[in-house]
């Protein structure tokens, strides 16, 4: 019950800087990029915020608990990414674009931004349907008894709130909640290391527990992982991070040029830090919950039975809070794209600030009801690490590859980002869901996931086609 009031108490909380910052938000430009007005450290900790979400808390922990030690290697992703984006950062602020979709138009015109749009709200539909069932999984194991409240009960309240939270906000609200969470993220994870580490005994506790157990494999970093399996887990992550679009609107929000690419090099080292803290906290963990059924919410689980009750309360709100941060930015960002891409370009160009506000949030509502659909056409058995990489497929394999050429490439051309996108979405899709290309290949190839043949075929496409075609005029 504390657990319940101190998380009640935080969405509260919340709540009010929702309601406080909602009355500056006068414009489209407030909704979408906070009005440009962004920090460097608001923007770390925004940026923080979004990309420490579910697929980190509890994809990468639950990745941890079947794997050990191994998982480790997984925030290799976050650090060459975050490396490679702060590169093109001041590049990519500088443009004063308000979506992803947009860079790409500017470079090779409507048909492409339009492409793009489609694929960002798939792909995110899924990150949020996850975002979801994380929200219900926190309230399942407070509560504790599924007679009071069912899986699918928990995920509904959750989506509720999370819904209604991001109509509410937009980027401004956002970005001063993130200021909180990405705080409170960092601090946890320094208090919690060491306190797992003391419970669990130190490396000889741990050992001896994972020896017990009979998951030695769990105290190897190298060797447990092939190296399909690398390519499989690492290079989806890689290609988001370099060309999300929740990372972009940051950068678009930011003061200025030099602003955004100080706030973008800090996150290379702090992302991956906090990452890795979360691997390691969940690591330890693991080696003391040998019961599997425990393991899926491992970091949730570990937080009730191995934490003080005030740190155990301070754990479960920072959870809380990377969930709804997260969801709500996934749901931001579709809406925003949706209103500058497709609604004032063709629907209603002359709408008024106070209309396109109200269709902006409408639209949050209208994604936030799709992604709790998505939430339903998943297996039990498919677990938030598997989510989150086939919806990190389709982004990277789509948008990646077009909208880095966009900033970087002078010689791409329509026709070629044209080609990329299409041929990423058509291998992402018929490589998974019907798998008809796997059946013919060596069994060492049929184990790959999409994102290899995907982002291979896509970069080809765009540069092959380019090549064999003429660029249009640049426009950024």
């Amino acid at each position: 019950m504390v657990y319940l009031i101190c998380i009640l108490a935080y969405l509260v909380v919340l709540t009010a800087i929702a309601v406080w910052k909602s009355r500056d938000v006068k414009d489209h430009s407030d909704f979408a990029v906070a009005g440009r007005s962004l920090s460097p450290w608001m923007m770390v900790c925004t940026m923080l915020a979004v990309w420490i979400g579910t697929g980190s808390i509890v994809g990468n922990a639950e990745q941890t608990y079947e794997t050990g030690m191994a998982a480790m290697l997984l925030p290799i992703a976050t650090l060459v990414g975050m490396a490679l984006l702060s590169l093109i950062a001041t590049r990519a602020r500088d443009i004063e674009a308000n979506t992803v979709p947009e860079i790409i138009e500017r470079r090779f015109g409507p048909l492409t931004r339009n492409l793009a749009m489609v694929s960002l709200v798939i792909a995110y539909m899924v990150i949020v349907s996850y975002q979801f069932n994380a929200g219900g999984a926190v309230l399942e194991v407070i509560v504790g008894d599924k007679s009071i409240l069912t899986a699918s009960r928990a995920t509904m309240i959750a989506a509720a709130f999370i819904i209604a939270y991001a109509a509410l906000a937009g980027l401004m609200s956002l970005a001063w909640m993130d200021l909180v969470t990405g705080t409170i993220i960092m601090l946890t994870m320094v208090i919690a290391f060491p306190v797992y580490w003391a419970k669990a005994g130190g490396w000889a506790g741990i050992e001896s527990a994972f020896i017990a157990d009979q998951r030695t494999s769990h105290l190897r970093l190298w060797g447990v992982y092939s190296p399909t399996q690398l390519i499989n887990y690492i290079l989806p992550v890689f290609l988001l991070i370099l060309g999300d679009a929740n990372q972009y609107q940051r950068i678009f929000a930011s003061r200025s040029g030099k602003g955004a690419r100080t706030a973008v090099t800090l996150m290379i080292f702090i992302a991956f830090a906090v990452e890795l803290l979360i691997i390691t906290c969940a690591w330890i963990a693991s080696s003391m919950t040998p019961d599997p059924e425990n393991g899926k919410y491992i970091l949730i689980y570990a937080a009730r039975h191995y934490l003080s009750l005030p740190l155990g309360c301070l754990f479960m709100v920072t959870v809380v809070a990377i969930i709804i941060s997260t969801a709500d930015s996934f749901l931001h960002v579709p809406a925003t794209s949706v209103v500058n891409d497709l609604y004032l370009p063709y629907i209603n160009p002359n709408a008024s600030q106070k209309r396109i506000l109200w269709v902006s949030r409408c639209l949050v509502v209208v994604f936030g009801v799709i992604a709790y659909l998505v939430t339903l056409m998943f297996s039990e058995s498919t677990g938030f690490f598997q989510k989150a990489l086939y919806a990190f497929t389709i982004y990277g394999a789509c948008i990646t590859p077009s909208l880095v050429a966009a900033l970087v490439w002078k010689r791409a051309t329509k026709q070629g980002a044209i080609a990329s996108i299409c041929i990423g979405a058509v291998v992402t899709l018929g490589w998974n869901e019907f798998g008809l290309v796997r059946q013919a290949l060596p069994v060492a190839l049929a184990e790959l996931d999409a994102v290899l043949p995907a982002i291979t075929l896509s970069v080809t496409m765009l540069v092959v086609v380019s090549l064999l075609t003429r660029p249009r005029d640049c426009k950024s």
